[in-house]
């Protein structure tokens, strides 16, 4: 049987490294799953997730030239659900409608965006201007400090 990427194979974990585990997939073959690919979360030993033995189902993302093959098995699995929270991977917010007086929604638009890195800086030295003279305000006891002195 000749493999090709994309392929869907199951093998038995031959090897345990640090850096991943060895699967043979038949007909003399074998593959590599790095450490990234073995689960939709932070892997950081092995072993908390694979055994030596263990069939495991896998995805074959790479051929090289010399004939190593690279799996994938957190291919094979659903991805995770985002309850809310931001672990375990980096997700954007989705925008969400607004409710309209009348209980209907409509998109908002996005925020025009600075034209230039020198608006951006601009803007943001801008806002934090105004947030300090507001803390100073609210707080006579707040000053500005030299950095690396360390005298207030």
């Amino acid at each position: 049987m000749e493999f090709k990427v994309g392929d869907l194979v199951e093998g038995k974990v031959t090897g345990i490294k640090n850096y991943g585990a060895f699967v043979d997939i038949g007909n003399g073959k074998s593959g590599m799953v790095f450490i990234s690919e073995i689960a939709n979360t932070y892997v950081n030993d092995i072993n908390d997730f694979l055994k030596m033995g263990d069939t495991v189902k896998a995805v074959i993302i790479s051929i090289a030239e010399d004939g190593k093959i690279g799996l994938s098995i957190k291919r094979t699995l659903e991805p995770p659900k985002n309850n809310g929270n931001r672990s375990g991977g980096n997700f954007r917010r989705e925008r969400k409608p607004a409710p309209k007086p009348d209980g209907s929604y409509v998109w908002m638009p996005h925020k025009e965006e600075a034209t230039s890195l020198d608006d951006m800086i601009n803007r943001f030295k801008a806002s934090s201007d105004e947030k300090f003279s507001d803390l100073k305000r609210r707080n006579p006891e707040v000053r500005r400090t030299k950095r690396g002195n360390g005298a207030k």
